[in-house]
């Protein structure tokens, strides 16, 4: 059954702003927000917990056990910092997020994040980490860069990218 609806990852960095995005487009467009942590903790697709750095250690092949016959229907947005595991057949639109060092270190900073895990987290932005596996994982026509410093950009986002989900409905009314 051909998806007549597309499938968005929304990626970046922890603290770009992945979920005000995500829960704003949703709600714009209809798509369903998929946030792949609620996934992860509801589904136990991971193999414990990792207390230095306050995170789950995700099981990939679990995670996609689970969550693929969604995407196969279409109509997700996909909310995590990862990207590169979710097979290029069901993805139609890779967004990353990017936001200044110093306003990610203050968001990181008022999520009380330990040191060891802020410091990795805004060396993976300044590095273009998240960009770069999105880069190499997906056809660079369906990979944008985003900034997420302020609301105000959040609201262009959003709309830009509801725009572009209205445009590819209309480019594929028979699905793909």
């Amino acid at each position: 059954m051909p998806r007549t609806r597309p499938n968005i990852i929304i990626t970046g960095t922890p603290g770009v702003g992945k979920s005000s995005h995500c829960e704003s487009l949703a709600e714009a467009t209809g798509l369903t927000h998929l946030s792949v942590n609620q996934v992860v903790k509801e589904k136990a697709c991971h193999e414990g917990y990792d207390d230095e750095l306050q995170t789950w250690i995700v099981d990939e092949d679990k995670l996609l056990d689970e969550i693929e016959p969604q995407l196969e229907l279409g109509g997700n947005i996909i909310d995590w910092h990862v990207c590169e595991v979710f097979p290029e057949r069901l993805v139609d639109l890779v967004v990353v997020l990017r936001v200044d060092s110093q306003l990610l270190y203050d968001r990181l900073k008022a999520r009380n994040y330990p040191e060891q895990k802020l410091q990795e987290n805004l060396d993976s932005e300044i590095m273009q980490v998240i960009l770069e596996e999105a880069r190499e994982s997906y056809s660079p026509e369906i990979v944008i860069e985003l900034r997420s410093d302020n609301a105000d950009e959040i609201d262009s986002n959003v709309e830009r990218i509801t725009q572009w989900v209205k445009a590819w409905e209309s480019d594929h009314p028979a699905g793909v």
